[in-house]
């Protein structure tokens, strides 16, 4: 791919990316209800769902989807599952000092990076945009290791900085509030957000 090429698919994904949906609704959601622990690990989430989403494109993802439709709509639900129990357990969360104990930071990176990655897999929103728009701008058909690598790496940059950012401003927010009234209301708009999502994704 030309440096032309690459910067119109960046621009394109940007875009994508930054529109909102139910991963940023994800990403800002979790953040204001559990701070910026664990972060790393939800962006990762998040990128490596696309990675997986746009290597089935490059191989054939409209085979694919047609192939394993119910895998698919297994995973959706699973992942709207999972989103369900971490608002439960988010809207139970007594209000209190944040904890940073290795147990509780483990625990919110393996948390972070299912609850992003079992989304984004599950998401139509990603899987149109890799099945329909991708191929309007990169030439499907001549994906070689070079090309594929380019597009992996537009990827990371891009998604990382879209979800990071929208996280840290998510935090920044949050330390605004800092009584515990205001904080039971973050934890309690937290969970119904990401409740809203695991619908929104179940009904996919």
């Amino acid at each position: 791919m030309t440096l032309s090429n690459i910067l119109i698919f960046a621009g394109i994904y940007l875009v994508a990316a930054s529109t909102p949906g139910p991963g940023l609704a994800l990403a800002v959601a979790r953040t204001l209800g559990r701070g910026l622990p664990g972060l790393p690990w939800l962006v990762a989430g998040f990128v490596l769902g696309d990675l997986v989403l746009m290597t089935l494109a490059v191989f054939g993802l409209a085979f694919v989807t047609q192939t394993f439709a119910t895998g698919f709509r297994v995973l959706r639900y699973a992942g709207a599952l999972y989103l369900a129990w971490m608002a439960w357990k988010i809207w139970r969360t007594p209000v209190q000092p944040l904890n940073l104990s290795a147990e509780t930071v483990r625990q919110r990176r393996s948390s972070a990076f299912l609850s992003s990655l079992s989304l984004t897999l599950g998401n139509p929103k990603p899987i149109v945009f890799f099945l329909s728009i991708m191929p309007l701008v990169v030439d499907m058909q001549h994906v070689d290791t070079l090309i594929f690598a380019e597009l992996g790496a537009t990827i990371i940059v891009v998604l990382s900085s879209v979800m990071t950012a929208a996280a840290i401003l998510a935090d920044r927010a949050r330390r605004v509030f800092r009584s515990e009234q205001a904080l039971r209301r973050i934890n309690k708009g937290t969970a119904t957000t990401i409740a809203g999502v695991a619908a929104a994704v179940a009904a996919g």
